[in-house]
């Protein structure tokens, strides 16, 4: 008989927990075995020794089991309640726990059922192991200390085993998962090791107990619900050891992500969930468990519901998001400012002190309970194992903190569409005309009768009629606070039309409808947007997906981390590493969102021209540059691990004047000896262009532009670096030496950029015959006025009409190529007031002349700006809107170049 003497620091947790007490009085020798290990954590080593032995038959391995879950449990709790464990380690315990006894009892049999029947096959002859799914708590290795487990049995291949006594693959796993559930869940005079619960399969309780991954892909496709899609999110594949098939386990996981995380954002997940919670609250309400710290409200369930639907949202599109732990999730949502760092800590701490009070509940009698005592005893005894005096004082923070859990959950769950929207009636055509046309226009509304006839269109409209219950109900949801929101806008009219049209474009996308009907704020800022641009306008109806941006609330937020931006494109780019088509769209995705979010700023006030420019000519090199490492990982037979190639940007592209709409125009050069340069080169050019120029479902990154390269068309796509040295010294024309002063390197190899800008500056800095330079430059620009400019006496042509924006373009690269041989500063790509600037300075112009150009270089960009979001954006200007610009541009001609022959 042992007579090892109990520790007395163990004193709290026999007083706390009667079955401690009673296993002790039970299996004394336990004693020992705790005294010698209890102050360091379980670990799976401890737990794998006890079952390292033969077993006499499946009783004698029932009750090893058993009693090793005693050893563990008693581990555990005094560990716990004696204040060693936190709550990371204990349900980490209890997970290792499941994990170790699940993994022995499929691999003991197996090995029984193989030894009869032979090992199951695959179509290929392989032997095959059933994957044991943990869900819930055990596949989030969240486990509690009284806890089911809950799993899904699914085995690889139909086929048959290879022994004399065949018999098919389904028989042998079904025999196993019943073998695995006793061994585990029989209650014998030891207990259970977990009670097994299976109700999570496939069609429940009525379908088989274990699938094929062919049936289990059959059933998502067909028959999978929204509360299978939430209950697979922790879904996690135990096996271990020989169990082990990774092969197997990442087919299961093919078909399982894309059931669970959509790849679009999908908003109808709160819906979804918002009605499963609500039956969760019925039941509560109806078994009367307020005090249930599981289910009642401001409970665990509650955070997980939480943590889960931005994961079902978001999930799809980032795999950041497809993991399991609760507490690990909420902290890569504050990471992407989801939700504020405050929430995740009320949060946080709200969990673990309602986890550690789950457990301590459970400790007592070892019981999958969760409801709080009413005896007055037991309450003081909870009270004291959770660190209070009483239990008033434990429950007033265990209130506390239910009281915020339930804030939140009501701030992301809540129904915003709760009750009629007052302007439902009008939204339905409910109303008699004159009343309606009394309340469009109490809204502002100019043209009443035509918001009555666009809805009317609408409703009778077969897009409206064809769509699902569903979207219809939610549109008919957002399309009063449409209204309501066109009202407040500064033309109502136009609002409406364009929100109505946007509206019918995403109904048949219930996700976008709900993220609209779950968040008023989004479609407020929508009508805005659409009040005040048509580009904006047209570039959301073009991408839809944008609508998740008007979320964040770093939409406004003007100084952009471009850092943070590449990196997040490069974590984003990596998780789908060689699945080409994702890597596009993604690169796609970025660019948009970012797009859009300079557009709600600029729409907003917040961007001058020439930052807006900077940023647009930013993200297009952060692009370019991500894509080029992308594009040359997929040429097979590459020569070298980085190219030696650089990206030269021309144009708006290299004098960072990106508008929103802005073709890109690249030359490509590389540096490289090697015998496959050319070729792989040349391969290169031709698939940047493609990643960049190619519109796929997520749309189109920006057109491109490549005759700036030697002999333009005619030219090879990618050239070497002396060969463009060459052309520009011997063959090109003197317009080709113009673009050159708006050129620089954007991305790839830096030596072939340095390389690239000496030559630049050797071609400017060429000494010049001016008055050759001066017949050049003025007999191309004659060439572009008579192309191009309006001739109008009344209106003024921004870019081309005498006076414009061209004039101020040749003025500068005319002082650039006529006397940057004396005056290197003028080589700089710094823009063009800046350099009519300089030359002011230099003493090349006047500079009262060089500032009112430049003045109306900035105000013709701004106005060109201007018409390019609006509904005309090839609308001239009247000619006295811009007169003194003009006069002040055409000066500056005159003192460069003379009299004009064109105008």
């Amino acid at each position: 008989m042992d007579t090892t003497p109990i520790d007395p620091r163990w004193q709290r947790a026999l007083a706390h927990s009667r079955y401690l007490s009673n296993l002790l009085q039970a299996r004394p020798a336990l004693i020992a075995e705790l005294a010698a290990d209890w102050l360091r954590p379980l670990d799976e080593e401890m737990l794998r020794s006890p079952l390292n032995r033969p077993f006499a038959d499946d009783e004698a391995l029932k009750t090893g089991l058993r009693h090793l879950r005693q050893r563990a449990m008693a581990h555990i709790t005094l560990r716990d309640l004696c204040g060693l464990a936190p709550l990371a380690e204990v349900v980490e315990s209890m997970t290792l726990l499941a994990d170790v006894t699940t993994n022995f009892a499929l691999e003991h049999y197996h090995r029984q059922l193989a030894a009869t029947h032979g090992e199951p096959l695959d179509a290929r002859g392989r032997p095959q192991r059933m994957l044991v799914i943990g869900m819930g708590k055990l596949g989030g290795r969240e486990l509690n200390v009284s806890s089911d487990v809950d799993y899904i049995f699914i085995y690889p291949e139909e086929g048959d085993t290879a022994g004399p006594k065949s018999i098919e693959n389904y028989d042998f796993f079904t025999r196993l998962g019943k073998r695995v559930i006793q061994a585990l869940g029989d209650i014998t005079a030891d207990g259970q090791v977990f009670r097994v619960d299976m109700r999570l399969r496939p069609n429940g309780d009525s379908g088989p107990l274990v699938c094929s991954l062919d049936s289990l892909e059959n059933y998502f496709i067909t028959q999978g619900r929204e509360w299978e899609r939430y209950a697979w999110i922790k879904g996690r594949t135990m096996n271990t050891g020989v169990n082990l098939q990774p092969e197997w386990i990442e087919a299961m996981q093919k078909i399982a992500r894309p059931f669970v995380f959509r790849k679009y954002l999908d908003f109808g997940a709160i819906n979804a969930m918002r009605d499963l919670h609500a039956q969760i609250r019925r039941e509560v309400a109806r078994k009367d468990m307020a005090d249930h710290v599981k289910l009642g409200p401001g409970g665990i369930r509650e955070i997980e519901f939480m943590a889960q639907v931005f994961q079902l949202i978001r999930g799809g599109r980032d795999p950041g998001l497809q993991i399991r732990p609760t507490l690990s999730v909420l902290k890569q949502l504050v990471a992407r400012q989801l939700i504020p760092a405050e929430t995740e800590q009320e949060l946080r701490e709200a969990y673990v002190f309602l986890r550690r009070l789950e457990h301590r509940l459970q400790y007592v009698n070892d019981a999958q309970t969760h409801m709080l005592p009413s005896d007055p005893d037991e309450r003081q005894k909870i009270a004291a194992s959770m660190d209070f005096a009483d239990w008033p004082a434990m429950l007033a923070v265990l209130d506390a903190h239910r009281s915020k859990v339930s804030q939140h959950f009501e701030a992301i769950f809540s129904d915003p569409e709760a009750g009629d929207h007052p302007l439902t009636g009008l939204w339905f055509g409910q109303l008699d005309d004159d009343t309606a046309i009394e309340a469009f226009g109490n809204l502002g509304f100019r043209r009443p009768l035509d918001a009555i006839a666009r809805l009317a269109d609408l409703r009778a409209g077969s897009r409206y009629q064809q769509l699902p219950a569903s979207n219809r109900q939610r549109l008919d949801a957002v399309g009063p606070r449409l209204i309501e929101a066109a009202g407040q806008t500064s033309d109502p009219d136009t609002t409406l039309v364009r929100g109505i049209t946007f509206l019918e474009g995403i109904a048949r996308r219930g996700a976008y409808l709900a993220l609209l009907q779950q968040y008023p704020l989004a479609l407020k800022r929508v009508a805005d947007m659409m009040c005040a641009s048509t580009w904006a306008n047209e570039y959301l109806n073009r991408y839809p997906l944008l609508l998740d941006e008007l979320l964040d609330p770093r939409l406004y937020d003007s100084a952009t981390d471009w850092n943070g931006f590449r990196e997040q494109l490069r974590i984003s780019l990596a998780d789908h590493l060689d699945d080409t088509e994702r890597e596009m769209d993604i690169l796609r995705e970025m660019h948009h969102a970012q797009v859009f979010r300079l557009l709600a700023q600029d729409l907003a006030g917040l961007q001058t021209i020439e930052s807006l420019s900077d940023h647009l000519t930013e993200l297009a090199d952060s692009i370019v540059q991500e894509t080029l490492p992308l594009v040359w990982r997929k040429i097979k037979k590459r020569h070298c691990e980085t190219p030696k190639f650089a990206v030269i940007g021309y144009g708006k592209m290299g004098g960072k004047e990106l508008g929103y709409s802005s073709d890109l125009d690249l030359v490509y050069l590389y540096e490289d000896d090697d015998q496959d340069a050319q070729e792989n080169y040349t391969r290169l050019a031709q698939r940047m262009n493609t990643w960049l120029s190619s519109q796929t479902s997520a749309g189109i990154l920006f057109e491109t532009d490549l005759r700036l390269r030697p002999n333009g068309d005619a030219g090879l796509l990618a050239v070497t670096v002396d060969a463009f040295r060459d052309y520009l010294l011997n063959h090109a024309w003197t317009w080709e030496h113009q673009a050159l002063t708006r050129a620089r390197f954007c991305a790839g190899d830096k030596s072939v950029g340095a390389r690239f800008e000496a030559i630049r500056c050797e071609i400017l800095q060429q000494p010049r015959d001016l008055a050759k330079l001066h017949e050049e430059v003025t007999a191309m620009r004659r060439k572009m006025y008579d192309a191009h400019a309006s001739k109008s006496d009344s209106h003024f042509g921004l870019k081309h009409d005498p006076g414009g924006i061209i004039d101020v373009e040749f003025i500068v690269q005319y002082l650039v190529l006529g006397h940057a041989h004396r005056h290197p500063e003028l080589t700089g790509n710094l823009g063009n007031i800046a350099l009519l600037r300089i030359a002011g300075e230099l003493g090349l112009i006047e500079p009262e002349l060089a500032l009112a150009a430049g003045n109306a270089y900035r105000e013709y960009r701004r106005l060109q700006h201007i018409r390019r979001l609006s509904a005309t954006p090839k609308a001239p200007v009247a000619r006295e809107e811009v007169e003194k610009h003009i006069a002040a541009v055409d000066r500056l001609w005159r003192a460069v170049f003379g009299e004009r022959a064109e105008g």
